[in-house]
């Protein structure tokens, strides 16, 4: 019996090694997690359907300025973004995300969920890439990650979610965005809706 048992275990072991190395990438493990504690996503870009589209729970929690914000607030077309200041890839994208409000921010809510600074480190952030938009210091209550639980990992990070007019999820950028083209798109296919 004991034996059987130790057996079990070892199957068990290997599966979850095999597994395992099925995530890895030539260049290492999938998503580059590493000394930086992040995981960087991949760029894909996944676009709901209609039918399949759901709402992400609600959420609220103070902002990098010091106001408060709550999710009940969007209106409309919804632009979400989960960053920290000392993520690489989200430095890459703040200034795309800069221009994006500047063309879209009069007509679409834009909303930053910053996953693990507090309040001076996303301010020194938000002044550095010039980022205009409000962004809820997400942190300590994890509110905005488990609103989104099935939509986005909340250890990939950045990561872009497109709500629709409805307030449900239209699609999700994971990775960097390195130019205003997918995210132009997409805001304007769903403020065309």
């Amino acid at each position: 019996m004991l034996g059987s048992t130790r057996r079990g275990l070892l199957a068990a072991a290997v599966v979850g090694a095999l597994l395992l190395s099925g995530c890895a990438s030539a260049g290492g493990s999938a998503g580059q997690v590493g000394d930086a504690g992040y995981i960087a996503g991949d760029g894909i870009v996944t676009e709901i359907p209609l039918d399949d589209r759901t709402k992400p729970g609600s959420f609220s929690g103070p902002t990098a300025t010091g106001g408060e914000f709550d999710s009940a607030e969007l209106d409309g077309v919804a632009l979400v973004n989960f960053w920290y200041a000392a993520c690489p890839p989200c430095r890459v994208e703040a200034p795309v995300l800069a221009e994006l409000y500047a063309e879209f921010g009069d007509r679409v809510d834009f909303i930053g969920i910053n996953v693990r600074d507090g309040g001076a480190q996303a301010r020194a952030f938000e002044e550095e890439f010039a980022i205009e938009y409000p962004s809820v210091l997400d942190d300590v209550s994890a509110q905005g990650q488990l609103a989104f639980a099935g939509v986005v990992a909340p250890n990939a990070v950045p990561t872009t979610i497109v709500l629709d007019a409805e307030g449900r999820v239209a699609a999700r950028v994971s990775g960097a965005v390195t130019d205003t083209s997918i995210l132009s798109t997409l805001l304007q296919e769903e403020l065309e809706r």
